[in-house]
C-alpha cells in the first residue's frame, strides 16, 4: 500500500474515538477545492515522501494503548486493488477502522463491509445528484454509481456520515439544502466549510468561505425538515 502520510493522533476525525489517520496515495477525483495536491496530483505524487506498511504497522503496533480507531482516507482509498488485505491487518491488531470515500466504488463498499473490515464510513457528497457533480469533482462520475453507494450505507448496520465541504461558485445554500433532501432519510450529514488556504486549483484560493452563520442557518432548515438525525455545521 502507498501511504502519502500519518496524523498520529486525532480527536475529532473518528466520532467518539481516539484515533490516528493515515492517508494512501491516489485518486480518481480532480476536484478544484482539493487540500491534498499531493495525493492526487501525479506530478506531485511523485515527490510525496511515502511511510513504508512496515513501519506503519509497527507504529500501530506501539500504540495500541492509547488509541482506539484508524481512520484511512486519501486520496481515494477505494481505487486500491489491496485496500481489504491492508484493512484486514488493522482489524486483525484489534482497530475499529473509519473509512473515508468519495463513493464511486459501491462494489468495494460491500465487499469491505461484508468482510467487517469497515466500522464507520464517512462519504463525501461533492454536490446535488446530478450534472452539477462533474464541476464539482473535475471528472466524468458516473452517479448511479455515487447512488449506490449512498443506498448501501444507509442499508447496512453500520455507523456512517455523510458529509459535504461547502464552496462558493460551486455550490448554493440551496444546493446544500437539495443533497440534505436526496440523502433523506440519513443518520448524519455534516456540512464543511470551505477554507482558501491549499487548492488544487490555485484560483479556488481567492474564493471567500461562506460565513459561519450562513451554514448554521442552512443546517437549522435541514434539521426543521427532519431530513436527517444529525445535521451540523463544522
Amino acid at each position: 500500500m502507498e501511504i502519502g502520510g500519518l496524523q498520529k493522533t486525532t480527536l475529532i476525525d473518528y466520532p467518539g474515538k481516539i484515533a490516528c489517520t493515515v492517508f494512501l496515495i491516489g485518486c480518481n477525483f480532480r476536484c478544484p477545492f482539493c487540500y491534498s495536491a499531493e495525493l492526487v496530483l501525479p506530478e506531485k505524487i511523485k515527490d510525496q515522501p511515502r511511510i513504508d506498511e512496515k513501519d506503519f504497522f509497527r507504529f500501530l503496533k506501539e500504540r495500541r494503548e492509547y488509541l482506539q480507531g484508524v481512520v484511512v482516507c486519501g486520496g481515494e482509498p477505494t481505487i486500491h486493488s489491496d485496500l481489504p488485505d491492508f484493512l484486514a491487518k488493522i482489524k486483525k491488531m484489534g482497530y475499529l477502522v473509519k473509512l473515508d470515500t468519495n463513493g464511486t466504488q459501491p462494489q468495494v463498499l460491500k465487499n469491505l463491509i461484508d468482510k467487517k473490515l469497515v466500522d464507520y464510513i464517512a462519504m463525501d457528497i461533492k454536490a446535488p445528484l446530478d450534472d452539477r457533480y462533474d464541476r464539482a469533482t473535475g471528472v466524468h462520475v458516473d452517479i448511479t454509481k455515487i447512488k449506490a453507494s449512498i443506498e448501501l450505507i444507509k442499508q447496512e448496520s453500520i455507523d456512517y456520515e455523510f458529509r459535504t465541504t461547502v464552496v462558493p461558485t460551486l455550490h448554493s445554500l440551496e444546493d446544500i439544502l437539495t443533497i440534505a433532501r436526496q440523502l433523506a432519510p440519513a443518520k448524519r450529514f455534516y456540512l464543511q466549510n470551505f477554507r482558501p488556504e491549499k487548492t488544487l486549483d490555485e484560483k479556488f484560493l481567492s474564493i471567500k468561505p461562506f460565513a459561519e452563520e450562513e451554514l448554521e442557518k442552512i443546517a437549522e432548515q435541514i434539521r426543521s425538515e427532519k431530513l436527517v438525525e444529525e445535521c451540523k455545521a463544522r
